[in-house]
């Protein structure tokens, strides 16, 4: 099944595969790994991939590229992002790698000016090996990437006289069907549409089974605005994945132990309905209306069957009911059709 993307004419699966582990995420990851998992998302019928420049310093756009070289621009959906330019390094832990453990040997530089958005995406769609790619996001402007106010607000002002004018002149094109905005944080996607016409948001934090404050203010503005949405990180970065993982992180980080708490009483209503805690999660934003995909990522091929069969599972209503009631979802959150 597909759901139309905001005021755009792009139709997206309602799974898509988040390509960020494939950039050796907190761990390293061998390429026969990596090639049967993009394999496994390809024979399991996923048809949208999104990947980013900063995973693994363009090692996930190139395991991506192998694993859809030959295929068709009309066959399959790709999304990247710009915000940073790589530029190659002998360092031993070269700049900007986050938690990404492995990588290219590249260095990371922010720029959201008119030149650096072309040179980023001229970049990704070498490492693709493709002609184009479908969807771009502005990627991590936000204070968590860019904690320095001043330094937010030049590259604030960097996407407002530049970057937003290459953007809007790829879309123009044809090069590129829609702009969107990668967003971790709350406050951003109101700042960012006053820069910039975008087409979409990633929110990739904001909008889980466990955080639902993007009903306040983002998903609102985005109804008004036509902006669609597609929610990354529907596990909160691992800890609503089931079975309990040890050492399973909340937002990238360690959880404190309210959130821990929380995921047991979550596991808990979900186990009392018969539904897997990674079940509930990953359907869970797919109820609210502007949601058009969500897009876990995976590191080995039994996950991507497994959040195919997460898709398809059925969940009975009583299950959001009794969330709602335990006070663990918010009332005004959207539920999920009945399976």
């Amino acid at each position: 099944m597909t759901r139309r993307l905001g005021r755009t004419d792009v139709e997206l699966p309602e799974l898509g595969l988040g390509c960020a582990p494939l950039g050796d995420l907190f761990e390293k990851l061998c390429e026969d790994v990596a090639d049967a998992t993009l394999r496994a998302a390809w024979e399991s019928g996923i048809r949208f991939f999104d990947t980013a420049p900063h995973y693994g310093a363009g090692l996930s756009e190139h395991r991506l590229g192998r694993a859809l070289r030959g295929v068709p621009p009309g066959d399959v959906i790709v999304s990247t992002k710009v915000g940073r330019v790589l530029r190659p390094s002998d360092a031993p832990d070269p700049a900007g790698r986050g938690p990404f453990v492995g990588g290219l040997p590249f260095e990371q530089e922010f720029d959201y000016g008119y030149d650096g958005v072309h040179r980023a995406l001229e970049g990704s769609l070498q490492r693709l090996g493709r002609s184009r790619v479908e969807l771009v996001a502005i990627h991590d402007l936000d204070l968590r990437h860019h904690p320095d106010p001043p330094v937010l607000a030049r590259h604030l002002d960097d996407l407002a006289t530049g970057g937003a004018k290459a953007l809007d002149a790829l879309r123009a094109a044809g090069a590129i069907r829609a702009v969107g905005a990668g967003v971790n944080e709350l406050g951003m996607v109101p700042v960012l549409l006053d820069r910039v016409e975008l087409d979409y948001v990633i929110l990739a934090m904001p909008y889980t089974l466990l955080d639902q404050e993007a009903l306040d203010e983002e998903l609102p503005l985005c109804g008004d605005r036509g902006v669609g949405v597609i929610v990354g990180a529907v596990f909160a970065s691992g800890i609503l994945a089931a079975p309990p993982l040890a050492g399973a992180t909340y937002g990238y980080d360690v959880p404190p132990p309210e959130v821990a708490e929380r995921v047991e009483r979550l596991r808990a209503v979900c186990g009392r309905h018969g539904v897997p805690l990674g079940t509930a999660a990953l359907r869970f934003p797919l109820g609210h209306p502007l949601v058009a995909s969500v897009i876990p990522g995976a590191v080995r091929p039994e996950q991507v069957h497994e959040n195919v069969e997460r898709l398809e599972a059925p969940i009975p209503g009583s299950l959001w009911a009794e969330l709602k009631a335990e006070g663990l979802v918010r009332p005004d959150a959207p539920d999920p059709a009945n399976g």
